[in-house]
């Protein structure tokens, strides 16, 4: 081996770590980590009562200034605001100039996201009619991007681009309907000051981005983002909501640079933080068996079973009517193996676990059913796509995909 080649590849390899950071794979690697991390650190015996009681520090002054009191209400409801910011600038620039941007472009993933949301509820509410649970029916219904995304680029160049983009698209759209989801379903008692509140913050931040855009505008419209938060998280509407609302009033010209600048914050601090926070769960005897209640047998048939059941039952509908062409056995087998990935829930999951329930043994309960199904749906779906690929037929997926966008 020349000099030459020894040094080209140690430069690689410095190029591959320094990237890191920017791989689809990577969110899902570091929330997986902390995940087990976090699992481990509280079943630990004399550490972990302290790390548990660590979510639970109160925050000095947050309780007379009505604000979130606790590192784990922090996280949940003002972090996870920018998050939701994030993922609304991802849902605008998807819809204004993305793969989203034409009725025909969003029909196949639009048709398959609300089915992927309806069937998961449905096997929920069906399994827990008439139980204490009902409440948490949204739970099952979220499929997490970072983890999905991240699976599926662990399979390579073998997957087709039109694949990857349609995943990509039906987890945002996934998400928006969480996002919908908590704002009208979780909402507490509604206080109409507070919400006159945000309507008044919303339109000056408007008027500012539409008529006022020098740095002391910009400013102004981080303090005004800042009010219509905190009026959010007053108002009865999951604070978490405002990041949305703010995100769509953002030009689209401006959202990639916000977006480059919270890459980072949001995908390795933010993040990382929600998934250290709220997998604290003790793997106790009653939490264990907990896994036999119907609730964990809801959310597992809703993530496992329900996502690509009603996934792939909306392809079949399109494929049945003619909206899309017919597929081969290979091609049918690498959308099902996409739509079994859409069972992974995690974030947007554990999430609505916190919001459907106050009792913090059955939010364990929740959280471990979410990640049980989520693991399944990482392993099942990665080898099914595996196997599917080994078909050799790339290009009937992309052609099933482009051709339904000319119907």
């Amino acid at each position: 081996m020349t000099t030459q080649t020894i040094h080209h590849q140690t430069n690689k390899k410095k190029f591959s770590f320094k990237n890191f950071f920017h791989e689809s794979y990577s969110v899902g690697i570091i929330l997986l980590f902390c995940t087990l991390l976090s699992l481990i650190l509280t079943n630990i015996s004399g550490v972990g009562e302290f790390y548990n009681s660590l979510w639970e520090f109160e925050i000095p002054l947050a309780h007379e200034l009505h604000l979130p009191h606790t590192l784990l209400h922090f996280i949940n409801d003002a972090l996870m605001a920018i998050f939701f910011f994030h993922v609304g600038m991802e849902i605008k620039r998807e819809v204004v100039a993305g793969e989203l941007s034409s009725p025909r472009r969003m029909l196949l993933p639009v048709v398959a996201a609300m089915s992927g949301v309806l069937f998961p509820a449905l096997i929920f509410l069906i399994v827990n009619a008439q139980s204490p649970y009902q409440a948490g029916w949204a739970i099952p219904t979220a499929t997490d991007i970072a983890f999905s995304l991240g699976i599926l680029s662990l399979l390579g160049k073998s997957v087709p681009h039109s694949l990857k983009i349609f995943l990509t698209a039906l987890a945002i759209i996934d998400d928006l309907c969480a996002i919908l989801i908590i704002a009208f379903f979780y909402a507490s008692n509604l206080n109409l000051i507070w919400l006159t509140g945000v309507i008044v913050s919303v339109l000056a931040i408007f008027f500012l981005i539409r008529y006022y855009k020098s740095k002391l505008g910009k400013r102004l419209i981080l303090i005004l983002s800042i009010v219509t938060w905190y009026c959010m998280y007053r108002s009865g509407i999951h604070s978490t909501f405002a990041g949305v609302v703010i995100a769509m009033l953002l030009p689209i010209d401006t959202i990639r640079v916000y977006e480059r600048k919270l890459h980072l914050p949001v995908n390795f601090v933010i993040l990382p933080l929600f998934a250290l926070a709220n997998t604290s769960i003790f793997i106790t005897t009653s939490a264990l068996a907990g896994l036999t209640s119907t609730l964990s047998l809801g959310i597992f048939l809703g993530l496992f079973v329900g996502k690509p059941l009603g996934i792939s039952l909306a392809i079949f509908g399109l494929t049945k009517s003619r909206i899309l062409p017919t597929m081969s056995s290979s091609g049918w087998l690498q959308f099902m193996g996409v739509s079994i990935l859409a069972g992974i829930g995690f974030t947007m999951s554990i999430f609505v676990s916190t919001l459907a329930f106050d009792d913090t043994a059955i939010q364990d309960t929740s959280k471990l059913s979410v990640l049980i199904a989520s693991f399944l749906s990482m392993i099942v779906g990665y080898f099914w796509l595996r196997m599917a690929f080994r078909g050799g037929e790339k290009q009937l997926v992309n052609d099933s995909i482009s051709r339904s966008e000319t119907v």
